[in-house]
């Protein structure tokens, strides 16, 4: 089974049930259904085959459930790109993989038409009218320049009698490219069956049925929103209630107008609904649960929002690399404040030693994962591939433990571990301790380097109001860390730095101090 077997499947079930909303427009099952067939025909007839590598630079939409579903149809590899990225970035990611045609959001074209003479494998690029402003002008340039083609005139193009070459459950499916924290990006490549296995059993876990509403406010290009918002309803007859963009605004007026059943945010999302001001935790009362990943959420946070909304929030684990999900708090145990969970049906996570050993109980190591969900590899990246992949495990490069009952917890990135005169400490515990203050929004910490200990701790906080002072926040840290964990340099910010799905860049962090 694949993921676009299953849709048609689902729409032969059940096709009149929405499949998603989008601007409070219902589409069906039967509906979808019969667009992905058609613009997966619309593509074969552009010569899209099978193995052919097609990138979407789209934002939330049903473009991109489209797109990449139709892709899928034709036997493609799918390649979602951040469309907010930087042409270098864009660049880098299309000629890097291969890419024969892109389907791209109209407000793109100027980009791709200055960006066209250095992307020398694209033959085609589909845009989507988004009915903005400049959307006549951009639909003008299509009749004047050979390589571009419109998203609609593609979908009259297509016959829903299409029907896709086989795909074998190891054929590639998608690349999806590492955000690139610690150097160039890592095009993970993942098969079908590591897609469709982790989407069925992330919705086994968190039973995900044709009964839910899913509040699909994540990023589609990130592989979080990818598996756990949107094919895992989808495979399991749900419903998505498509937000264009997070405003904690939208959430709140979504959950109520449709009596959502399950929300999935990041951190620094549910951190933006806390604070909201307009934020009626009536508005809350349809969830049945709600899905935090993507980064670490602080347990002070995670406490506050179950607190104020009376709703259960189930963390989790993942990474591209793993399609992504590996450990999800469990629905039916208690669920741990700080723990990533315990192992998702078919997968094991395991803490082991540098020799690859595995610690015992309460150790900290590195995580490490095995099952259906874990890559084939890196694309062209050889060495890459096989510094992670060792017999059969996936090294996550992230540091945890585990408990006697088998619950996870991420201590910190390997990479990211300070060493203080020879201790070591983990940004996190630093971060949660600042984080429970009651005037602090936000905190990140990093390791500087120190000619005396090798490296300190600097803190960045994002403050509530302007009364909390450096002395103050450095006692409280006194009162709570051990000397060599205290942030020997508090420094306060508006803002801390972030990517597209919310996750704190500690590297721009550092890469700012060190400038300086």
């Amino acid at each position: 089974m694949n993921l676009t077997a299953q849709l048609h499947e689902t729409a032969v079930k059940m096709a009149s049930k929405p499949a998603y909303y989008f601007m409070d427009q219902a589409t069906s099952y039967g509906e979808l259904d019969v667009a992905v067939t058609k613009f997966a025909d619309g593509l074969h007839k552009l010569g899209v085959s099978k193995g052919d590598h097609v990138a979407l630079l789209l934002g939330n939409s049903p473009h991109f459930i489209i797109g990449m579903y139709g892709a899928l149809e034709t036997g493609a590899t799918v390649i979602p790109v951040n469309p907010i990225y930087t042409p270098d970035e864009i660049g880098y990611i299309l000629n890097n993989g291969d890419v024969k045609v892109v389907i791209a959001l109209d407000l793109l074209v100027p980009l791709l038409e200055k960006m066209s003479p250095l992307l020398t494998s694209i033959e085609h690029m589909v845009i989507c009218e988004t009915g903005q402003d400049n959307s006549e002008e951009n639909a003008s340039r299509l009749s004047i320049y050979p390589k571009m083609k419109s998203f609609t005139e593609l979908m009259k193009m297509g016959d829903s009698s299409f029907a896709g070459p086989n795909l074998d459950e190891d054929d590639t499916a998608l690349i999806l490219y590492t955000s690139g924290t610690t150097g160039k990006p890592k095009g993970a490549v993942l098969t079908h069956k590591n897609l469709y296995s982790n989407a069925k059993d992330v919705g086994d876990y968190l039973k995900i049925s044709e009964n839910d509403r899913v509040v699909t406010a994540l990023p589609m290009f990130h592989v979080f929103c990818l598996t756990v918002v949107l094919n895992a309803p989808l495979i399991n007859g749900g419903t998505l209630l498509i937000v264009p963009k997070f405003s904690p605004k939208e959430v709140f007026r979504l959950v109520k107008k449709y009596e959502a059943t399950v929300f999935a945010g990041v951190p620094t999302m549910y951190n933006f609904l806390q604070q909201y001001p307009d934020g009626n935790p009536e508005d809350f009362k349809s969830l049945r649960l709600s899905i935090s990943g993507g980064a670490t959420m602080p347990v002070a946070l995670l406490k506050e929002f179950e607190k104020k909304f009376n709703v259960f929030v189930s963390e989790g684990y993942g990474l591209s690399e793993a399609s992504p999900v590996t450990c999800f708090n469990p629905l039916d145990r208690p669920r741990k404040p700080g723990s990533i969970g315990t192992n998702i049906k078919n997968v094991v996570n395991k803490v082991v030693n540098e020799l690859g050993d595995e610690v015992p109980v309460g150790q900290v190591g590195e995580l490490i994962v095995r099952g259906p969900n874990v890559m084939k590899g890196y694309y062209k990246m050889p060495e890459e591939t096989a510094a992670v992949l060792k017999g059969g495990w996936l090294y996550t490069g992230d540091l945890a433990r585990m408990d006697e009952e088998g619950y996870f917890y991420i201590v910190d990135r390997k990479k990211e571990m300070i060493i203080v005169g020879g201790y070591n400490v983990y940004p996190r515990e630093v971060e949660e301790v600042l984080f429970a203050h009651p005037n602090i929004v936000e905190a990140a910490v990093i390791g500087i380097p120190d000619p005396n200990q090798g490296e300190v701790v600097q803190a960045f906080v994002v403050k509530k109001n302007d009364s909390l002072t450096e002395e103050e926040l450095l006692a409280y840290c006194a009162d709570h860390l051990a000397k060599y964990k205290v942030p020997q340099v508090i420094e306060f910010i508006g803002e801390l730095p972030k990517n597209t799905t919310g996750k704190i860049l500690r590297r721009s962090l550092k890469d700012q101090v060190l400038q300086k």
